[in-house]
């Protein structure tokens, strides 16, 4: 089960504005950009050097701000889907056995889309097979720009660290 991690960082952007030039011209104006991604990740460490090597070749000299864990109980990418993602929040819907009340349970989903309505399309078709009944409460748009999933390649660089302690007996 992934675990998602919610990052934010911070840089500096020029701003090109044709009126800059009178008495200031060293100082080049600047705003300051947030932007969020979201990182599959086993820690907060993790977390955080896996954002810096997915934003580093695009965006120099940026800050980490935030790292919180996100929960979620999937993420749905869909090819045809637009840049924006949705936050879609489900209650299933089951029956407690012992006082036979109707039981609610919450589920948050992530969903990139043209819309709200086609995120609330997408997220209902997915979850058509579901045994439980459902009932979608919420579609939220997100600041999310991306989503850095896991990997299998990325873990083809990792080692028992008995296989490299042992490399690095013969190498002596």
């Amino acid at each position: 089960m992934p675990n998602w991690f919610l990052g934010k960082i911070r840089y500096q952007q020029p701003i090109d504005d044709a009126t800059v030039g009178t008495r200031n011209e060293e100082f080049i104006k600047q705003k300051t950009v947030t932007e969020a991604y979201l990182v599959d990740a086993v820690s907060y460490t993790d977390a955080e050097a896996r954002l810096y090597q997915e934003i580093a070749a695009n965006t120099p000299d940026f800050e980490i701000t935030d790292i919180s864990r996100m929960k979620l109980a999937d993420v749905f990418y869909n090819e045809d889907g637009g840049e924006v993602w949705y936050k879609v929040k489900a209650l299933f819907i089951t029956e407690d056995e012992k006082t036979g009340k109707q039981k609610k349970s919450p589920s948050l989903m992530l969903v990139n889309a043209e819309t709200p309505k086609q995120a609330y399309e997408l997220v209902e078709a997915s979850l058509k097979t579901s045994l439980d009944p459902f009932e979608i409460t919420d579609v939220n748009t997100t600041k999310i720009l991306d989503i850095f999933p896991y990997s299998e390649e990325e873990k083809r660089n990792l080692r028992p660290l008995s296989e490299v302690a042992e490399r690095e007996t013969e190498n002596v």
